[in-house]
């Protein structure tokens, strides 16, 4: 079946949120369309139907596809540990470590792999659009390739060139990526694509005929900036490091700790779309507002290591003090870890072997274990109400306060723990505020008010929003004619 590959002149240039709208567009269509993305390296995954984990950015693609998430539309997703290391995740399972040097004399040996999700999606589908990783131009790692031009000739799929204009410079790094690339992989480039453009596209109309004229790629469009893309979830960390305005009329202001390590982020996203919520991103070093009612400790790849940097910036004074006044904390999944008295790691799974004392808000300890835990789950929550989300931790976490359990699943079992005062809680259900209903109990806890977000619709519509965007600035019929 045919397929189109995205690459793009650099990271975060939008590879990912054209992808989806790309795949929403042509499923409009009534195409059978899959999203692909050979190699993901980002701390924000889902979990799938077929009880494997893959990247957030893959699983909205297959939303936007109107299918289940598959563990080969990602096959191989790296999950950072440390600053040089990662977690690698093949066909969604957990198969070992590596550092950043190590991994690349690894990647060969993944191929068969990538080849094989590829080809399981081509038997099922009308096309199959693929998601490149970081830059083409990363010549540099061209050796045993399986993310950009090493799978675009692998597999023999045309590539779209993605650039961004917002960021500068796009003539030179559309025109400068054709110069470095191997003519065996040049080749295979069937077209570009202009991204985040700003103003009167007049003004840019030389610049797509220059780009055009020196590199004999095909102008196939200069799509505006989407403003939408804010309502949809962000693969990457990077955007937690440009916070949204502070909502100065919301009624409810929650603190999210930023720290090093941070996954599975767009938990936040649902409360960061109610306007009565005010979500502060606060980085340890930096203190914490007097007029929070609620801290959210998230998600965490490396638990201990970012409880450590926690501690080393001062900012668990902050939120004990504020526990201490009675103040509400929730912690999902490593930040329930955190809460606890201790973190032990006895197999050296995120560093080496030892443990972390916790921040002792709740009494729990948790023991990492080889086991990971990847299920979708639903059932009511402490509070009342109803949630559907997911599962995705290694560790188990016991004690007296998980005899006060969170929630309680659909299965039966019990999940997490709540202080004796009821004000500490933990959690280790991801997705818990995409529900509307728990998320309006939450909201009417803190003295939010209603919620005013039906948010699983909104991204819905959000999609469909893209696609017609899309539509409107890049010529679909030629987009497709250059499948093969």
């Amino acid at each position: 079946m045919p397929a189109l590959m995205f690459q793009g002149t650099g990271s975060n240039v939008g590879k990912s949120l054209l992808a989806a709208g790309f795949c929403r567009a042509f499923a409009n269509r009534g195409l059978r369309v899959r999203p692909f993305k050979p190699q993901n390296m980002s701390n924000n995954a889902a979990v799938t139907m077929d009880g494997g984990e893959i990247g957030r950015a893959q699983a909205l693609q297959a939303r936007a596809c109107r299918v289940p998430p598959s563990v080969h539309m990602n096959p191989v997703l790296l999950k950072p540990q440390s600053e040089v290391g990662a977690q690698i995740v093949v066909q969604g399972r957990v198969t070992g470590t590596a550092k950043a040097a190590a991994y690349q004399s690894l990647k060969a040996g993944l191929m068969p792999a990538v080849l094989d999700s590829f080809s399981r999606l081509q038997g099922e589908s009308d096309l199959v659009l693929v998601e490149g990783a970081g830059s083409a131009s990363e010549v540099n790692l061209r050796a045993n390739d399986i993310a950009n031009m090493g799978f675009a000739r692998a597999a023999n799929v045309p590539v779209i060139l993605i650039g961004d204009i917002d960021r500068g410079g796009v003539i030179a790094s559309v025109v400068g990526t054709k110069f470095v690339l191997d003519a065996l992989d040049e080749v295979l480039i069937s077209g570009f694509i202009v991204n985040k453009f700003r103003g009167d596209p007049d003004l840019f109309s030389e610049g797509m005929r220059l780009i055009a004229r020196h590199t004999g790629w095909a102008p196939l469009g200069l799509v505006p900036h989407f403003a939408g893309a804010a309502k949809l979830p962000a693969e990457d960390a990077l955007a937690l490091e440009a916070p949204p305005p502070r909502k100065r009329a919301a009624r409810v202001r929650i603190a999210v700790p930023t720290l090093p390590h941070v996954s599975n982020f767009d938990d936040l996203d649902p409360l960061d779309a109610e306007p009565a919520i005010d979500l502060i991103r606060v980085r340890p070093s930096e203190l914490l507002p007097a007029d929070i009612d609620l801290v959210l400790l998230i998600g965490s790849k490396a638990t201990r290591a970012d409880l450590a940097a926690l501690k080393a910036g001062g900012l668990h004074h902050d939120i004990m003090a504020h526990a201490r006044r009675g103040g509400r904390v929730l912690g999902l999944c490593g930040g329930y870890q955190i809460l606890g008295r201790r973190v032990e790691d006895p197999l050296g799974l995120e560093g080496p072997p030892g443990a972390e004392e916790g921040l002792g808000l709740l009494d729990v300890v948790t023991r990492l274990t080889a086991e990971k835990r990847l299920e979708a789950v639903e059932g009511a929550s402490c509070l009342g109400a109803p949630f559907s989300g997911y599962e995705m931790h290694m560790g188990e976490t016991t004690g007296s306060d998980c005899e006060r359990p969170f929630a309680r699943l659909a299965t039966g079992a019990a999940d997490g723990a709540v202080s004796g005062a009821g004000t500490v809680m933990g959690s280790y259900v991801h997705g818990l505020f995409g529900s509307d209903a728990q998320r309006a109990a939450w909201m009417a806890c803190l003295g939010a008010g209603p919620a005013q977000v039906s948010y699983e619709r909104q991204v819905d519509e959000t999609l469909d929003l893209l696609a017609a965007h899309l539509a409107a600035h890049v010529d679909l019929d030629r987009l497709l004619s250059l499948a093969r």
